[in-house]
């Protein structure tokens, strides 16, 4: 059998909500801050002790390498094209993507590096050796847990073992398929969910989950990558360095303003798609859901009122998009009050913001600001949406409190209040905004569409297909966007994208 191909398979296959939230969120976070406590922990809770970097300066010779890694040893090799073989510039790709690898591979670069030292703490192959499993001291898991039944104890303890008995939760398989380059998910960790900054290690459970929805929902391969430097120009410089290995790339759990000047740089100087989907994959399901429940309020886009408590970089690219689609009257608030042009402790980031939003030169707080208004959406913090704020809004208020794990306001506490419509991104509650709608197909049909870039139209279009795969028979106040696993977002965004 000749294998042409990697694919990133899942180990686990996401088919319904509570697989859903195991290996991805909210499950995930367990592993993560287990591991940010102690990095070695890496090794028990991701795939990373059984996954090795494989280098070259040609991507096909990478990608054989890591073929017969595979088929002799069941070794995860990533294959990497580099484009500088200059021991710097090696030296600075192996010692950021370390917290993702248990060895490197770079036997197939051409230079002499047997007596280089790259100040990495795994081993690196530098020469051909007799014993490759020797070396490599690989520990394969050989048996798969799928039948998530027998696992035990709390939700925690199960999140946790179901990550250690397989090794992670993503791995590669064989194919003789055509080969197809991997979509890139990096990360720095620097904003990891809502933990925060807890590094590099800890950002993988995350990172190989999402690599899982990549291929449940989009049949796109993904790598996870987690890159150790933190400083902007030196993610976007490795990015440009490895980017002849990759079909795109997912920028994720990056912190702002750092994630917009990272984003930017790569969509200026890279040759393939960059999405950093904390944006603009929120920004896309967010505004397929606002289109409903705007719908069936029997309000419009152009006339409403919207007023934000966040202003970070996922409130920031809704309030953009929204924007695209036609919204008029938009006031972004953050812990410092109303966002107005001006404002003496704006960054350049929010004076950009300011420029857009906040027609009215609105100054004070978010009591101010949510007077009247029809739509509230929350990126912020837990339970800051009070009783008396709904009460001030605009009559059949809609409510997107999307702070995780607890919203700015529970669902019931708001419409006690009389909020018309609530959304959250929790799987437990009606109306769930979640990015898996958006981004396994947005990828799908951008790489089969040969779509160089994604822009504005493109995520504006995304979100009118997600949003009417809702009909008007089935449009109510718990069903404004389809389910978090619904297969028809894929079809759609691609049938959409081509016309």
């Amino acid at each position: 059998m000749k294998y042409t191909s990697i694919e990133y398979t899942p180990k686990v296959k996401v088919e319904d909500k509570q697989t859903l939230a195991l290996v991805y969120t909210p499950g995930v976070a367990f592993a993560s801050k287990e591991i940010a406590k102690d990095s070695a922990l890496s090794y028990k809770y991701t795939n990373r002790e059984n996954t090795v970097g494989v280098f070259a300066n040609d991507y096909k010779k990478a990608l054989e390498r890591a073929i017969f890694l595979k088929s002799t040893l069941n070794i995860d090799a990533y294959p990497f094209e580099i484009k500088d073989t200059s021991f710097e510039k090696v030296k600075f790709v192996l010692q950021n993507l370390e917290p993702s690898f248990a060895a490197f591979d770079i036997t197939l670069l051409d230079e002499n590096f047997e007596d280089k030292k790259f100040g990495v703490g795994i081993p690196v192959l530098k020469r051909t050796v007799t014993n490759l499993k020797e070396f490599f001291l690989t520990v394969s898991k050989g048996a798969i847990l799928d039948n998530l039944e027998l696992l035990k104890g709390s939700f925690e303890e199960k999140s946790l073992s179901l990550r250690e008995v397989n090794g992670g939760v993503i791995e590669t398989t064989l194919s003789e398929k055509n080969p197809q380059k991997p979509v890139a998910i990096i990360s720095d960790g620097s904003a990891v969910l809502g933990l925060g900054n807890i590094g590099a290690e800890a950002g993988m459970p995350v990172m190989e989950g999402k690599a899982v929805l990549f291929k449940s929902l989009g049949d796109v391969d993904a790598m996870p990558l987690c890159v150790k430097t933190q400083k902007s120009e030196e993610v976007i410089e490795l990015v440009l360095l490895l980017e002849n290995s990759f079909s795109g790339v997912n920028l994720e759990d990056i912190s702002a303003p750092r994630c917009f000047e990272i984003e930017e740089n790569l969509i200026e100087k890279s040759s393939i798609p960059i999405f950093h989907d904390d944006q603009h994959g929120t920004a896309i399901v967010v505004l397929s859901a606002i289109l409903n429940a705007l719908k069936l309020a029997n309000k419009e886009l152009s006339k409403v009122k919207i007023v934000f408590s966040g202003a970070g970089a996922a409130a920031t690219a809704v309030s953009k998009l929204l924007i695209k689609a036609g919204a008029k009257d938009v006031t972004m608030c953050d812990i410092d009050g109303i966002v107005y042009k001006g404002r003496p402790n704006n960054s350049d980031a929010l004076e950009k913001l300011a420029q857009i939003t906040n027609i009215r030169n609105l100054k004070g707080t978010l009591d101010d600001a949510i007077c009247e208004a029809d739509i509230f959406i929350g990126l912020s913090a837990p339970n800051i949406l009070t009783n008396e704020r709904i009460k001030k809004m605009a009559k059949n208020p809609i409510i997107f409190a999307l702070a995780n794990p607890t919203p700015e306001v529970m669902p019931n506490v708001a419409k006690e209040a009389g909020a018309f419509v609530v959304s959250t991104g929790r799987s437990d509650f009606p109306n769930q905004v979640n990015n898996s709608l958006v981004f396994p197909g947005l990828f799908n049909a951008i790489l089969k569409l040969n779509i160089p870039q994604i822009t504005d139209e493109i995520k504006v279009k995304a979100a009118y297909a997600i949003a009417n795969l809702v009909k008007d028979n089935e449009l109510s106040q718990e069903r404004i966007i389809v389910d978090a696993l619904d297969k028809r977002a894929g079809k759609a965004i691609f049938e959409a994208l081509k016309n």
